[in-house]
């Protein structure tokens, strides 16, 4: 890769899906920001905002380098569902999406050595069968909602849950593969073919 390229992200789920498509960052740098949704913001620019104040708080630090930054928002209706503090808040999560339609919001910012900016805002549909007791139950009792916007993971026990998915997979996981590999390839950040 030409350029040097750091993920302002400390989510191994955003890395693991660069390394999927053949990117390894030359550093993973986690943005300490203050993540807390503005009075009145709505999910979409909760997301927007996010990835960009990340990309932007590495790139001061690191101005040489190229800086990747990323947020995801799981959001029904207007109401974001954050990453759950408790196992309470987490069951009160997955029961409001059960058998309900919700929506994923990943932002993603390319901060340049110029300091120039480039962004994406990707919107996927997710739709959750109706979840009973037993199914809440045990996916709180495995752990895998624990650090998960939404209190779920898609890519792992809850897929089950998942009726429809309307949109990008991989946004939904952490980070939405095809706008960042435009970003980048915008930039010229990859070589070869793809």
């Amino acid at each position: 890769m030409p350029g040097r390229l750091i993920l302002a992200s400390a989510s191994p789920r955003r890395g693991e899906l660069l390394l999927q498509v053949g990117i390894t960052p030359d550093a993973v740098v986690a943005a300490d920001i203050d993540e807390t949704a503005l009075k009145s913001e709505l999910p979409r620019e909760v997301a927007r905002r996010l990835a960009a104040a990340k990309a932007r708080k590495v790139a001061d630090d690191h101005p040489e380098a190229y800086v990747l930054g990323a947020d995801t928002v799981v959001a029904c209706g207007r109401r974001i569902l954050d990453k759950a503090a408790s196992e309470a808040e987490a069951r009160t999560h997955l029961s409001l999406l059960s058998g309900r339609r919700h929506r994923v919001f990943g932002g993603v910012c390319l901060v340049a050595p110029d300091g120039q900016t480039f962004e994406r805002l990707v919107m996927t549909q997710v739709t959750f069968k109706r979840l009973h007791e037993t199914d809440i139950s045990e996916y709180l009792a495995s752990g895998e909602w624990s650090g998960k916007a939404g209190a779920y993971a898609i890519q792992g026990r809850a897929g089950g849950f998942v009726k429809r998915i309307n949109g990008s997979y991989s946004n939904v996981v952490g980070l939405p593969l095809f706008e960042t590999l435009s970003l980048l390839d915008g930039q010229g950040l990859r070589t070869g073919p793809h």
